[in-house]
């Protein structure tokens, strides 16, 4: 490949993740996709229904990054999810705190990206806040704080961290066999679960699991084989265009966030361009606001009064902070990491999902006691 090739290229991988991106956010959009809705559908309803619109959506990413290693056309090691390193305690903690966040925002980060395209002006803020200190959990001070605490808990694993290189390694066998093997079993597992009910088999669950779980996918694709350049004419080393953390990477809403906070702020500097993380943020919200505009349930929303401005804003904050210290959100590590099978991922969910709890169990207890 000639250096002049890579600008189209980079055009061609950021053009498709936008357009993808779109198709999130208005499938999103129309079947109220929301990974904190769910936590609390369950919590306070018993009602799994969006639940297992979301697991669904899990089991199509999973199954279909894995088919892709098992053809050879992609590796978990290539993303930033499957290094050898498990930073455990940050993925936990940051989990935790993300899942907190989440609740006390009104959603996680791509919920707040749909609800920007619907019209929510506190949305907008969370943007803002939630984008600052993930920027400052990456490079300033929050930063230096969790390097020299929780990300010093680290467990050195002796291959990559997903599930089916540390079967090769202990189990023998190809990686690809059991990437395979182990992706399309638990896909299995959690389809037989999401159709056990009948809310399982509606309409909305399939359009937002296959459409969601398949746009994952999709972007997997774009950064991984169609950005992928095996000897970049200018290192001579192998190189994917158009991403932050020149891995390949699908769909995530933190730190993209940060990126795209930066590139409007330093928008003049040359060295700032369109990145993956970027443009698949700013589809998102078009393809919501395409949906809410035709659908006619756009409305501008604003903040209640000063206490909910303040938990908008705490959970923004929890969620910079804890979303960068996870390595991923409920879709960054919850679709897209999982789908990789990385243990860090499932440990991440894992804090999210409490952290959820945490969260609706004190507001819960905030109400009662006002009552």
């Amino acid at each position: 490949m000639q250096e002049s090739d890579l600008p189209g290229l980079t055009a061609q991988v950021l053009w498709a993740s936008f357009g993808l991106a779109i198709v999130f956010g208005a499938i999103a959009q129309h079947t109220r996709f929301c990974t904190m809705g769910a936590v609390a559908d369950i919590v306070t309803m018993g009602d799994w229904t969006r639940m297992r619109m979301w697991l669904l959506a899990m089991a199509v990413a999973m199954l279909g990054f894995n088919a892709m290693v098992g053809l050879g056309w992609v590796q978990a090691g290539s993303t930033i999810y499957a290094s050898p390193q498990l930073l455990w305690l940050s993925n936990l903690v940051g989990g935790l705190m993300f899942g907190v966040g989440m609740v006390l925002a009104s959603g996680c980060g791509s919920k707040t990206l749909i609800r920007i395209g619907g019209g929510s002006l506190k949305s907008l803020v969370v943007f803002f806040v939630l984008a600052a200190a993930a920027y400052a959990t990456m490079r300033g001070i929050t930063a230096v704080a969790r390097v020299a605490t929780i990300d010093q808990a680290v467990l050195a694993l002796p291959a990559g961290q997903d599930l089916p290189s540390l079967a090769s390694h202990w189990a023998g066998g190809q990686v690809q066999t059991w990437a395979l093997m182990l992706g399309g079993g638990v896909a299995a597992a959690l389809v037989a679960f999401v159709v056990a009910r009948p809310e399982g088999r509606s309409a909305d669950t399939w359009l937002a699991g296959l459409g969601l779980g398949g746009v994952v996918v999709a972007v997997w694709w774009v950064s991984g084989r169609l950005g992928f350049v095996p000897e970049h004419p200018l290192t001579l080393e192998a190189s994917f265009l158009g991403t932050n953390s020149r891995r390949m990477e699908s769909l995530s809403f933190v730190a993209p966030m940060a990126y795209t906070l930066d590139w409007l702020i330093l928008f003049s500097d040359t060295s700032k361009v369109l990145t993956l993380g970027i443009v698949t943020s700013l589809g998102v919200v078009v393809g919501a606001a395409v949906v809410a505009l035709a659908s006619r349930s756009f409305r501008w929303e604003g903040f209640r009064g000063a206490e909910d401005t303040a938990n908008h804003i705490v959970g923004a904050v929890l969620m910079g902070v804890g979303g960068v210290t996870a390595l991923g959100c409920t879709v960054g590590q919850g679709l897209s990491g999982v789908s990789t099978l990385a243990l860090g991922s499932f440990i991440a969910l894992a804090g999210i999902f409490a952290g959820g709890w945490l969260g609706l169990r004190w507001q819960t207890w905030r109400l009662e006691s006002q009552l």
